[in-house]
């Protein structure tokens, strides 16, 4: 079993729907029709994590530069580019380069680098795919080199077709806060095109359980669903370290098994290991990765914790997830962030254009609880659960003997 993310990417390995496959047809027929109007176009393709989003971009990638290389094509000269915020998924991207037909290393770049090596150059891209444009800066950084205002505006100037995908439960640092009233706005000027993808694919579960995950990390813990075991191992943890012992097994039998977890642990970006430690438990953050393989394909990474940071939009087969002491529950069984227990303050840095302290409290809550929801939904065949706060945890076992008594 072929469980690496270049295998699941690479064009010439995608079993593509109907759906995919006449969404992808749209998509070019939508190129097509405005690679040469007078103002940018641009095309959003919406879904949550796990609904093959970039599957279709990775697909559509390919066949764009195959009908680049078509002299007598519509598309015939285009230069075309891919981007990603993301350094892991962008190892991916680079490690199918090569092995593709016209799909070349220098095709595929991170935001801030493309924005300005073309203001360098004064360059042009015909067709710019964006994956995880959640993850694009809304605000400079000086420290990623980004001195402009927004990295979705400064593309758009720079392409004349530009294809994103967006989920805004992936929405993590308030350097790129998002919403999608934020995203139409900025768009509205323009040409635009937009697919709502509906369809998990990564995930074996049930409909249900993955519309409990999505209501947990909109603030609301409520009933399990009745169909939650169909096709999925679903687990709930007393101990860490048990589950960590779980999570090993299934990594044995099928590969791909992990532990990570939320905020709330000591971590500090100084090269040192810092530790999770639950009871019995005791597993060091993710350490920098320096390899071109992402880092839930290491082996060595079974004796670490993954974070959001290196989980996100990566498919694991088992996960084993820590709910850390930030995250609790009211007498109302509302889901909420105790704020003063997070130990990653440089994702939550204040923003001058947020001037009410109201709206950015509960913009900080929405950005942990994303986390959580990124977390959640690794796990192709299992998630296992273990959770720090012990009123959160008695409630979700009272909730599953309910369930399993139903």
């Amino acid at each position: 079993m072929d469980n690496s993310t270049v295998n699941k990417l690479q064009a010439d390995t995608h079993q593509l729907t109907g759906e995919q496959q006449s969404m992808i047809d749209g998509i070019k027929q939508f190129a097509i029709a405005h690679i040469h109007d007078s103002k940018p176009a641009v095309y959003v393709i919406y879904g949550d994590a796990g609904t093959g989003k970039s599957v279709i971009l990775s697909q559509l990638f390919y066949d764009f530069q195959q009908m680049s290389a078509d002299s007598h094509g519509p598309l015939a000269g285009t230069k075309n580019y891919f981007l990603v915020n993301h350094p892991e998924i962008l190892k991916v991207y680079k490690q199918i380069a090569g092995h593709e037909a016209r799909v070349l290393k220098k095709n595929f770049n991170r935001p801030t680098s493309f924005i300005n090596q073309m203001a360098k150059a004064d360059g042009h891209s015909d067709i710019t795919l964006i994956d995880e444009a959640h993850l694009l800066l809304s605000k400079r950084d000086a420290y990623n080199k980004f001195r402009q205002d927004n990295q979705l505006a400064e593309i758009i100037k720079r392409s004349q077709i530009t294809i994103l995908v967006f989920d805004h439960r992936q929405v993590l640092r308030t350097k790129s806060f998002w919403t999608v009233d934020r995203l139409k706005q900025l768009i509205a000027p323009y040409t635009v095109g937009e697919y709502h993808l509906k369809h998990q694919f990564r995930m074996n579960a049930s409909d249900g359980l993955v519309k409990w995950i999505n209501t947990f990390t909109d603030g609301k813990l409520t009933p399990f669903p009745a169909d939650i075991g169909k096709n999925y191992d679903f687990r709930l943890f007393d101990d860490a370290e048990e589950m960590r012992k779980q999570i090993v097994k299934r990594n044995q039998e099928v590969g791909l098994s992990r532990i990570v977890s939320t905020t709330g642990y000591p971590s500090t970006l100084d090269g040192g290991k810092h530790y999770v430690v639950e009871g019995d438990f005791k597993l060091p953050w993710d350490q920098y990765n320096y390899t071109q393989t992402p880092w839930s394909e290491l082996p060595s990474t079974i004796n670490e914790v993954g974070s959001m940071y290196t989980c996100q939009g990566f498919d694991l087969n088992y996960v084993g997830v820590i709910l850390g002491p930030p995250i609790k529950l009211d007498d109302d069984d509302n889901v909420y962030v105790d704020l003063s227990k997070l130990t990653d303050p440089e994702s939550l840095k204040k923003r001058k254009d947020i001037t009410d302290p109201k709206e950015f409290e509960q913009i900080k809550q929405t950005l942990v609880l994303n986390s959580v929801n990124v977390l959640m939904k690794r796990g192709v065949k299992g998630l296992y659960l273990f959770v720090h706060d012990p009123k959160l945890r008695v409630r979700l076992n009272q909730l599953w003997q309910q369930h399993q008594d139903a």
